[in-house]
């Protein structure tokens, strides 16, 4: 039987191995890491899924047996409400939590950075106590104690 001419040979033969590859990656890690977290927008999705499974198997001992179910249902109503408002936002916007993740992610490293040079300045020993009489600042003085009415 003759060899398959060129003209019969798959044109994406790379492209289909290396995605075979790439799924075969995948599933090794998956086995070995566990499922990877999503886009911010579906672990957002699963956010909002869990808490209005809580809300909604919430227990209310302060309404009584009586208002209980009423409750419950209101409660139900609510959640249900609240997860069709956010459901459109999430479907129409997926970047923007991927967006306000970064941020979110940005904003708490400049924070700890801040934090801990502060820490470094309070902790360093390299500079003499100051004596209790000395002041800081010029305002630092004591007041005249005079009571300021405000209404």
């Amino acid at each position: 039987m003759p060899a398959a001419a060129p003209s019969e040979v798959h044109a994406d033969a790379w492209a289909t191995a290396a995605a075979e590859d790439l799924e075969a990656e995948r599933a090794r890690r998956r086995a070995r890491h566990g499922t990877p977290p999503g886009s911010a927008a579906e672990e957002f999705r699963k956010l909002v899924d869990a808490v209005a499974g809580k809300l909604s198997d919430l227990q209310s001992p302060l309404l009584g047996a009586v208002a209980g179910p009423a409750a419950q249902q209101v409660v139900r109503q609510v959640v249900q409400q609240a997860k069709a408002a956010v459901e459109p936002v999430i479907e129409r916007n997926p970047d923007v939590f991927d967006h306000l993740a970064a941020a979110g992610s940005e904003l708490l490293a400049a924070y700890r950075s801040a934090v801990q040079d502060q820490e470094r300045r309070w902790t360093a020993r390299d500079t003499p106590p100051r004596d209790p009489g000395e002041r800081r600042d010029p305002g630092d003085e004591p007041g005249t104690g005079e009571r300021i009415d405000l209404d």
